[in-house]
């Protein structure tokens, strides 16, 4: 399943970009990379990981890829698949068990499912309105991580960059 969607193979989401096939029989996730980022392509695998976990996809005791199916579907290093996994087990996320695979050991803090639901379609038309005023995908994510970070400088008490006094908005609708 892509991070993005609930189901039990969905491609129709996506985790960040294009680049994964299917995922493997009895995996719950298909990464997915977007070279744009400039993220490097280990900690997109994190990344996807953990949100994964934040949302409820993935669960203690479900399995990740293999090594070798990951490579095979992204075309890439099979070191930068190991570190991202080795990345996730020193976090305590995912042990690796010889033989049978690697399988998440433990998850991180989740969103209810009826807030996720009402926070997703909120999200559909926020993001709906943002498509109408023209910003592409770059200028959707730049400034969601923008007024994200100055959310939380707002409130840990942090001066912000943007000039704007704690709990104003710097015209986001």
């Amino acid at each position: 399943m892509s991070i993005g969607q609930q189901g039990s193979t969905s491609s129709g989401g996506s985790a960040g970009g294009s680049g994964a096939g299917p995922s493997p029989a009895g995996t719950p996730i298909e990464f997915r990379l977007d070279p744009a980022t400039g993220v490097p392509t280990y900690l997109q695998l994190v990344h996807q990981v953990e949100h994964a976990l934040r949302l409820g996809y993935l669960r203690p005791g479900d399995q990740l890829p293999k090594v070798r199916d990951v490579v095979a579907s992204l075309a890439i290093n099979p070191n930068t698949v190991s570190k991202a996994y080795r990345e996730l087990e020193t976090k305590g996320l995912i042990v690796g068990r010889p033989g049978q695979g690697t399988f998440i050991s433990a998850t991180l803090s989740q969103v209810t499912l009826p807030e996720l639901s009402g926070l997703r379609r909120s999200l559909r038309s926020w993001l709906a309105k943002a498509d109408t005023a023209g910003l592409d995908e770059s200028g959707i994510v730049a400034l969601v991580a923008s007024e994200l970070r100055d959310f939380y400088e707002r409130r840990s008490g942090s001066p912000t960059r943007g000039g704007a006094a704690p709990g104003e908005t710097e015209g986001v609708a």
